[in-house]
């Protein structure tokens, strides 16, 4: 008797392990797509990048195998842009189990969203916040030292700093998503304004390499705009959940179907 209630217990926990491995693969999957097509793009997305520093007299090789590595970084970024949909959905699909059928639309609704707000901060990381970064970074005591940089240490630098912001920009979304699933409400979001101004700018510092408050402060604004946006989506979108996890409306629907089969 203890034997068959001991693989009981087991069961759920492979049934998870086996979900998780799928969404793994899947998402695994949809990178890997991406990558392909991010490779096409790749160079000219290269060329964006290094336009900051006004020409490429102050980047050098130290490594036969630089050129190719940063080729890849740049496609991978690219692909994380296009594979974004599929790999935020297959997170939220395995963390909140138990989706309705409404819910689940919700989230398919949302996906491309996902992929413009990310490359919506790829474009402002590359296009304005690089540059007046560099440009303070180059200045710096430039009359002690020459700026010249190796081409992987500059593209390991500028891919995580567009990567950091990319992912910073999801934030409206993750916020909608989860006022969606009913884990949060809106009240509760706008309550904690004055924790999430602190949150942003610790985020701003963490992600922006220099210490002026300029180029902090480029990179603070649109995110807390984005909390506000975060806001609104979560006011629009949020339905609460009872206590077996089915929103009003579903529940309603349920009833009335039931009714009709009675």
């Amino acid at each position: 008797m203890e034997t068959v209630e001991t693989g009981q217990d087991h069961q759920p926990i492979l049934e998870h392990l086996f979900e998780l491995r799928d969404r793994l693969i899947r998402a695994a999957l949809a990178l890997v797509v991406g990558v392909v097509v991010g490779m096409i793009f790749a160079k000219p997305f290269l060329q964006i990048l290094i336009a900051p520093l006004g020409g490429l007299s102050q980047l050098q090789l130290l490594k036969p195998t630089e050129n190719i590595i940063v080729y890849f970084k740049a496609a991978l970024i690219l692909g994380l842009i296009l594979a974004a949909p599929v790999i935020i959905y297959q997170i939220f699909a395995f963390i909140v189990p138990g989706l309705t059928e409404k819910e689940r639309r919700g989230l398919y609704m949302t996906m491309p969203f996902a992929a413009l707000l990310f490359a919506a901060g790829v474009a402002f990381a590359s296009l304005i916040v690089l540059p007046f970064t560099l440009s303070y970074l180059q200045t710096f005591l430039s009359d002690l030292f020459k700026a010249e940089y190796s081409v992987g240490y500059y593209f390991s630098f500028v891919g995580n700093f567009v990567l950091y912001i990319g992912i910073a920009f999801e934030l409206p979304l993750v916020m909608a998503l989860l006022a969606r699933l009913g884990l949060v409400t809106p009240e509760q979001i706008r309550s904690t304004w004055r924790y999430a101004i602190v949150i942003v700018a610790v985020m701003a510092a963490v992600i922006t390499p220099t210490p002026d408050p300029i180029t902090m402060s480029i990179v603070m604004l649109p995110l807390l705009g984005l909390y506000v946006l975060g806001i609104f989506m979560a006011q629009l979108v949020y339905r609460p959940r009872t206590r077996y996890g089915v929103d009003d409306d579903t529940e309603s629907d349920t009833d009335a179907s039931e009714e009709d089969q009675l």
